[in-house]
């Protein structure tokens, strides 16, 4: 399960919809070891893309040297669909190379009537997808 606060919910959700119509992309990184998500950090999308969503090679290991340097990992890795779903493509699961990350998926479509977005997350392991409860707190 994933256990995140409101304020990260919120930020991510608004990255996906400030950057819609294209795909939104980034990372929440968190204390290494902890599984706790802890510290938003938005990422370009390198691609620019309404169905694709790349991270700048540059400004990636940018990313993880600094979180080396603070003792962190990525505990959350997110990006938005804009017109499907919220639920990995095969492009998604390809790139998964983080077995002990959340991947996090927001459609910015309304695809199921339930709203104008879906919040998902899900642990993508040797190319195996599954799905995994979302809880949202307040506080940890």
């Amino acid at each position: 399960m994933l256990t995140i606060t409101r304020a990260l919910y919120d930020q991510i959700v608004a990255h996906a919809r400030a950057d819609h119509p294209d795909e939104a992309c980034g990372v929440v990184a968190g204390p290494a070891g902890s599984g706790r998500p802890e510290r938003f950090i938005p990422m370009l999308n390198a691609a620019r893309s309404p169905t694709f969503y790349e991270f700048d090679s540059g400004d990636l290991l940018k990313l993880y040297r600094e979180m080396d340097d603070r003792d962190e990992e990525p505990v959350v890795i997110y990006h938005s669909h804009t017109a499907t779903e919220a639920y990995p493509s095969r492009t998604d699961v390809s790139y998964a190379n983080e077995p002990q990350a959340h991947y996090v998926l927001v459609s910015t479509a309304d695809t199921d009537d339930a709203g104008p977005f879906q919040f998902r997350s899900f642990r993508i392991v040797d190319g195996e997808i599954t799905e995994e409860e979302v809880q949202v707190v307040e506080a940890y």
